[in-house]
């Protein structure tokens, strides 16, 4: 690689908050028309100095080029006006504007007159949804698309900038593998027309596949770099995570009791109510049970949890929790009764971003402190400081804004809510999005002790290493049908992703009732 192949240097970039080091002494290159993968745990420092090169944040010490020339920018509006643009992690669109007006808030087309060209503007969203191909209109609200859709106008903003180096961050988290596919084709487009990519994903073999050239962070120091024609999974696990990451295998300890039972139970998709979103589903899920629904997006498996928690109404069928049917009970009542959702979005459906670590834990159980209308203040940071503990949470306070920890942390803290309110069954949906493999291997082993303490665990995954290492069974959905119901340690994971995408045949390989 020549000098003039480097577009964006960062050198000895650190970083400090307090006396915490985010980033230790960095050095970071980005080559023109190539992709470059940046790996590493949660909290090792990836976000932090990607915000850093995209003018969210400043550097504590070190310097950035551009181009070959010293560079420092005082805001992300400086840095899109240098070619630089982002996909964040977690969504950062307006939920009440228009496509239209969340891919151009801040870079309007405007005429003569500095009038907003709106007419220039709804082509280029149709120019740019045509190429992602998508048929997302320029006029539709954001927040009345679903969150993959939400996902593809996050995209869609980043390539209207026409930015030279674009910085995705957890781009395909809520995508799904077509969707992902698409997006592969016009990461290849861009880098064909000389962009330079920053890639993040907590996929480590997608992030692996596009990739041109690896970093390595972990605890905030850049490890190791290398072209990624040189290095293996197995070895970016290592250098990631200091240890082997390879999957636990989930222990058989379920129990006759059949703590949730759905019979027939029928949901239509509420974007579309004359289809249906799940056709006459049923499973049991016993006392110490860990059970997994996979499946693709649109698969029905975000229809079905939110209907077991009382989101989502059923046309027909029964939702039993211990023999005794919850299907009428409002949300609350539901929790009450012993049946939680840990929701697929976080940050939207999981936490309140102003409220602290604390605050968020006892959210759902804040009326068993509550007495003779006075609440009792001890017993509640009690609880939730015995909560952080069982749940493994790192953070310095229960005190500490929620907006403070990292992804995976921030996920811990929403089943450590659900687990405040002592649920009989758990259910949760993408449990795993977006966060680090560590944090996946926390959270699994977490789930695993909850069921041998007796809980019933309901997940859905579109991962299927994470199907296949932490699940007693496998429950596969495709367009809203069973098309598989299989033991994963009598199945190989060709076998469930070829369930998968079975629109007709309904197997039963190796599994019990």
């Amino acid at each position: 690689m020549s000098k003039s192949d480097l577009v964006l240097r960062a050198k000895k970039v650190r970083k400090e908050y307090g006396l915490t080091v985010a980033l230790n002494d960095v050095d970071f290159d980005l080559v023109r028309g190539k992709v470059t993968t940046l790996f590493g745990e949660n909290g090792a420092g990836k976000s932090t100095l990607m915000k850093i090169l995209a003018g969210i944040e400043r550097p504590t010490s070190g310097s950035l080029e551009l181009d070959g020339k010293d560079i420092s920018f005082d805001s992300s509006t400086e840095a899109r006006a240098n070619g630089i643009s982002i996909i964040h992690q977690e969504l950062s669109l307006a939920p009440n504007l228009t496509v239209r007006d969340n891919m151009f808030l801040g870079s309007e087309i405007r005429s003569l007159g500095s009038r907003v060209n709106y007419a220039a503007e709804n082509e280029k969203v149709r120019e740019i949804m045509k190429r992602l191909q998508h048929d997302i209109g320029p006029d539709e609200i954001v927040g009345d698309l679903r969150l993959g859709q939400q996902q593809i106008v996050e995209i869609a903003r980043a390539l209207a900038s026409d930015a030279r180096i674009l910085i995705m961050d957890e781009p395909t988290s809520a995508l799904s593998n077509v969707e992902i596919e698409i997006l592969f084709t016009v990461i290849e487009d861009l880098k064909a027309h000389g962009v330079s990519i920053v890639y993040i994903s907590h996929h480590l073999e997608e992030a692996l596949h596009v990739a041109d050239y690896i970093y390595v962070l972990r605890d905030s120091n850049m490890i190791a770099t290398d072209e990624a024609k040189n290095v293996d999974l197995p070895g970016i696990v290592r250098m990631m995570i200091g240890r082997d990451g390879a999957g636990s295998t989930a222990i058989d300890q379920k129990t006759d009791q059949v703590v949730l039972e759905l019979k027939n139970l029928t949901i239509a998709d509420p974007a579309n109510p004359a289809r249906l979103a799940v056709d006459n589903f049923n499973l049991k899920v016993h006392a110490g049970e860990v059970v997994c629904l996979y499946g693709q997006m649109g698969a029905g498996r975000t229809e079905l949890l939110e209907t077991i928690a009382g989101r989502l109404s059923q046309i027909s069928g029964q939702i039993l929790l211990n023999g005794v049917d919850i299907a009428t009970l409002s949300i609350n009542s539901r929790i009450k009764a012993g049946v939680a959702l840990v929701p697929e979005d976080r940050q939207r459906d999981g936490l309140v971003q102003l409220m602290t670590v604390g605050h968020n834990i006892a959210l759902s159980s804040v009326g068993d402190f509550v007495k003779k209308f006075i609440m009792r203040t001890s017993p509640e940071v009690a609880s939730i400081e015995q909560k952080i503990k069982d749940v493994r949470v790192k953070t310095s306070s229960h005190k500490s804004l929620i907006t403070s920890l990292s992804g995976g942390n921030q996920q811990k803290v929403v089943i450590g809510k659900v687990l405040l309110t002592n649920p009989k069954a758990i259910i949760l949906d993408e449990p795993t999005r977006g966060i680090d493999v560590g944090a996946k291997a926390e959270i699994f082993q977490l789930l695993s002790e909850q069921a041998k303490s007796g809980l019933a665990v309901l997940f859905a995954t579109s991962e299927i290493s994470e199907a296949m290492a932490s699940a007693n069974r496998i429950i596969v959905l495709s367009k809203g049908h069973v098309t598989a119901e299989m033991d994963p340690k009598k199945v190989s994971q060709s076998d469930v992703m070829a369930a998968a995408d079975d629109k007709t045949s309904k197997l039963r390989i190796g599994a019990g009732a």
